[in-house]
């Protein structure tokens, strides 16, 4: 098999013998409206590979001006000069007019710009770090949803069947059988399975058949040991091959982490996010610490006696971990302390919170989130904060629809608020009136910032939900936020999550990918008038068919609000007992 530097090397040969036209140099180039020969827009480079979102990023690069296209690039002066008018706009500066390129097809469509340029983008690319091959650290990710032979849960299995010695899992939910399979199979050939698992929470408190018949008891049963921590396990992450007992396994092993649980609704039907990063050092020591923190003081559940707990040996130390500048991790396990060998308590600090306030606050020109929830004060807080402060930041929020709430609702929440603040006579006591549940996307609306929702049902229940389950922020398009983590003060005080950082070169097409998926979501439904249609549908369709669960859409608060009422008033049961009690029964007006 080649390398992927030899593969590079054979493509990009390809690509410059299929654009050569004339003299090379940088006079050469293409014709202002010509065509890759094949009709594609990637010219041989598969739109979805490390190789287009590296040209992408290139372009959409803030800092890669006309020159460095033309003078360090070695573009034809016109390309260059059509590229960063078309991404600009007239003003040549960061303004509404902006227009990133979203793939290969958008970038080959711009005047004088073809199989030339692209050779040259693509060369350029991979020779400043906008894309890294398997001689080195590698990233990719998988959005969900996905037809499941794409999905994540098909490559989590397949990474299972590659390990060689060791896996490491901590897990909210789980439930798919391919990866089932892989882990009963990797068991049998000797390799070493833990599993920190949140449903073994609720397995330990079975007994006999019950217990060997649930899901921890199942893997158990195919040789995996698995434990469960007094907080809510809520990452979504695995490490292949780790540095458990070898630091230098941290440069081969391959972690696993998202906003997806493995589970099929998480593969095919939510909005999710799934890393695959290989051989990135300081992530996979970090992340094997926290593996670690949690499997020592986890406790057992012992549906198969013959298992022995196994433990790391490599003292994992902060000196060993280094500090890469353009990577970071961070973990709320870093609010709790540890009463006696297995209890993990809170003792009020905000690890993760802080630094996603200090990224909105360094912001400068944009930060895009895409997040299940908003309940965290201090996040929220900080994007008000910002907005006001400065008004022409693209400040945009794209939430689930659960998390919609009506004014008079939100009224209520804040009165009870006031109730609790004017009743708390300590500072303890304050603080849980301001950190309990509390939701802020209408807040966050009123004070001026883009707020939509993924709307699908008029009432929200998680048997049908096809979720908008991301949980990442990226601030000024160069710098991503992505992880297990939600925005609440659950998440932060109660809970084991994860939230990495990217940026830099060397990330600079992960990002892209990130912000083309934001941009994506941003407009579900709404190019195809999806609303106007589902109004029309309401209006004409006799009661018993009007549907109370539908294609998705991403609508703002005004446009939930219209919605709503207007299903109140052609269906006027819908707020009965009856489909309050068993929304899954009620999904039509019948």
């Amino acid at each position: 098999m080649r390398t992927d530097t030899q593969r590079l090397v054979a493509l990009l040969t390809v690509l410059a013998l299929a654009g050569c036209s004339g003299s090379g140099g940088d006079e050469a180039g293409d014709s202002e409206h010509g065509v890759f020969a094949s009709g594609k827009a990637d010219g041989g480079i598969d739109p979805s590979s490390a190789e287009a979102r590296a040209v992408l990023a290139l372009v959409n690069d803030p800092a890669v001006d006309v020159d460095l296209l033309d003078d360090d690039a070695r573009l034809n002066a016109r390309a260059a000069a059509a590229i960063i008018e078309h991404r600009d706009g007239a003003d040549g500066e960061p303004s509404d007019d902006d227009d990133r390129f979203d793939d290969l097809a958008e970038l080959d469509a711009v005047p004088f710009v073809g199989q030339t340029a692209l050779t040259a983008l693509l060369s350029y690319a991979i020779e400043h770090g906008y894309l890294e091959t398997s001689d080195g650290p590698t990233t990719d990710v998988i959005f969900s949803p996905q037809p499941f032979a794409d999905s994540h849960n098909a490559r989590v299995a397949q990474l299972i069947a590659g390990a060689q010695h060791t896996i490491d899992i901590a897990m909210y939910s789980y439930s798919d059988a391919g990866i089932q399979s892989a882990l009963a199979a990797a068991a049998l050939r000797g390799v070493q399975v833990r599993f920190v698992f949140e449903t073994a929470n609720d397995d330990r408190k079975l007994m006999g058949a019950a217990l060997q018949s649930s899901r921890s008891g199942r893997l158990e049963a195919i040789g995996v040991d698995v434990r469960w921590v007094n907080k809510i396990m809520h990452h979504k992450m695995m490490l292949i091959d780790g540095p458990r007992d070898d630091a230098d396994a941290a440069d081969t092993a391959t972690l696993v982490t998202g906003s997806g649980n493995w589970s099929s609704g998480a593969a095919t039907r939510y909005d999710e996010n799934t890393l695959f990063l290989a051989g990135h050092r300081e992530l996979n020591l970090r992340m094997q610490r926290e593996f670690d923190l949690m499997w020592e003081h986890s406790r057992e559940l012992a549906a198969n006696p013959a298992l022995v707990n196994v433990h790391s040996t490599l003292a994992i130390t902060d000196e060993l971990v280094g500090d890469e500048p353009d990577t970071d991790v961070f973990f709320t396990s870093a609010n709790f302390g540890i009463q006696g060998v297995d209890t993990f308590v809170n003792e009020g600090r905000n690890e993760v919170s802080d630094q996603l306030v200090a990224a909105i606050e360094d912001a400068s020109a944009s930060i895009h989130i895409a997040s299940g929830h908003l309940r965290s004060r201090p996040v929220a807080e900080a994007l008000m904060r910002r907005a006001a402060e400065a008004p022409e930041l693209d400040i945009r929020v794209y939430l689930d629809g659960q998390e919609f709430i009506a004014a008079a609702t939100h009224d209520i929440q804040v009165e009870e608020l006031e109730e609790c603040l004017a009743e708390a006579t300590t500072a303890s006591q304050t603080r849980t009136c301001n950190d309990r549940g509390f939701l802020f996307g209408y807040l966050v609306g009123e004070a001026g910032i883009d707020v939509r929702y993924k709307y699908y049902a008029y009432r929200w229940n998680a048997s049908y939900a096809n979720q908008m389950h991301h949980k990442y922020m990226i601030v000024d398009g160069d710098e991503l936020w992505t992880g297990s983590y939600n925005l609440s003060d659950n998440a932060e005080h109660a809970t084991f999550e994860n939230m990495l950082r990217f940026s830099g070169p060397a990330f600079a097409g992960l990002v892209a990918s990130y912000e083309s998926n934001f941009e994506s979501m941003w407009e579900t439904g709404r190019a195809e008038d999806l609303l106007g249609q589902l109004r029309d549908d309401i209006a004409s369709l006799p009661t018993a068919q009007i549907p109370l669960v539908f294609t998705p859409m991403a609508l703002t608060w005004d446009e939930v609000s219209s919605l709503k009422s207007l299903l109140v008033a052609e269906c006027t049961i819908v707020n009965s007992a009856a489909f309050r009690e068993n929304a899954p029964a009620h999904q039509f007006c019948n």
